[in-house]
């Protein structure tokens, strides 16, 4: 009789304990102490400062909350867009019009959120007249949302019903999309927002938005068929529809929820700079998919999680805060930002090479 605690399955298979391993977010968090660690020994070294301890005399904390504070701002909208991001690629896609979908709704948006006067004159930057101003809050709220479902609706459906290349089709977005933001104002930036609206934004509301829609999404890819059916479509497309899943119908929804949640992350950045311009979000499509590689997020698809995501963020933040602190010029945080997202990429290879052979 076999075993119980060395056999599992119907064919009696062996266990090899050896072959055990934890999950790949552990080994993203070890890297993120690893480079917190870096940074401390060269602030040390090089400037005989702490990048994240106060070490000034003060009792009521021993971080350095002011960094810590712009490591977690800095990426919190970006991640917002992560989020979507991370739910395409494990479906097997990709999406390059993040970016430009945070500058067209950020516009447009703003466009229902202003003031009519501003210190007593006219608003000098109004875009859609006397009647769009001082409207509620909800008003820029729906159609900030409307933008990003219209542009999710449009990648998902050319994706999903035309099979081009969700690379082409989103790239087409991302050019359109752009276009639209340049066009709506003939690129004049739009400013003076209303106090409900200053408050989606204001703080440290991106903080909370970031942290709250990466929980909500992790239990939805956990726990809900959306989840599981996005993993079965990014693990082997053709299985999951033998299986009876609507594949088309599935990446629309998830092209959908990805555009929706750039435009949230439009809303919450026009709120916080208190003002929308035609290139907000430029290379924050990027910056997106960077975090959720780094994070664990396989670009073949099916394999990948919002917590490594979530850490992927937060390293990409501590490298940024880290090349500030060692006062590096912005040129060279760009070269190496490049060669994490290569390294990440070429570890995911690996990852699968080794798990082929096993």
């Amino acid at each position: 009789m076999a075993d119980s605690s060395r056999t599992h399955g119907i064919g009696g298979l062996k266990f090899d304990p050896k072959k055990r391993h934890w999950p790949n977010e552990i080994n993203i968090f070890l890297a993120l102490v690893l480079i917190v660690v870096i940074f401390e020994l060269l602030g040390l070294l090089l400037m005989d400062q702490s990048f994240l301890f106060d070490t000034r005399d003060r009792f009521d904390s021993i971080f350095n909350e002011a960094r810590l504070r712009i490591i977690i701002l800095q990426v919190s909208i970006v991640g917002i867009i992560a989020i979507g991001v991370t739910q395409v690629i494990i479906s097997g896609g990709i999406d390059l019009s993040s970016g430009s979908v945070v500058g067209a709704t950020a516009m447009i948006a703003m466009s229902f959120a202003q003031v009519a006067e501003v210190n007593g004159n006219p608003n000098p930057t109004l875009a859609m007249g006397d009647w769009a101003t001082n409207l509620p809050v909800i008003v820029p709220l729906l159609v900030g949302l409307a933008c990003g479902l219209v542009a999710g609706v449009i990648n998902g459906a050319l994706i999903a019903y035309t099979r081009i290349p969700p690379f082409i089709a989103t790239l087409g977005m991302m050019v359109t999309a752009r276009g639209v933001s340049k066009w709506w104002t003939e690129g004049r930036p739009i400013s003076f927002p209303t106090e409900p609206y200053k408050l989606i934004g204001g703080g440290l509301a991106p903080v909370f938005w970031f942290i709250g829609l990466a929980i909500l999404f992790h239990l939805v890819l956990r726990y809900t068929v959306y989840g599981k059916h996005t993993y079965a479509i990014g693990s082997n497309e053709d299985a999951a529809r033998m299986s009876g899943i609507k594949v088309e119908r599935h990446k629309v929804l998830v092209y959908t929820i990805a555009a929706t949640l750039a435009a949230v992350a439009a809303l919450v950045l026009s709120s916080k700079n208190l003002t929308a311009q035609a290139g907000m979000g430029v290379m924050y499509e990027l910056d997106a998919i960077a975090m959720a590689v780094i994070g664990g997020v396989s670009l073949t698809g099916g394999r990948g999680s919002i917590v490594g995501t979530v850490l992927g963020a937060l390293i990409f933040g501590v490298i940024i805060s880290g090349f500030t602190f060692l006062r590096l010029d912005a040129y060279y945080q760009e070269m190496v930002k490049g060669g994490i997202i290569v390294a990440a990429v070429v570890l995911d290879q690996w990852r699968q090479r080794r798990a082929s052979i096993r």
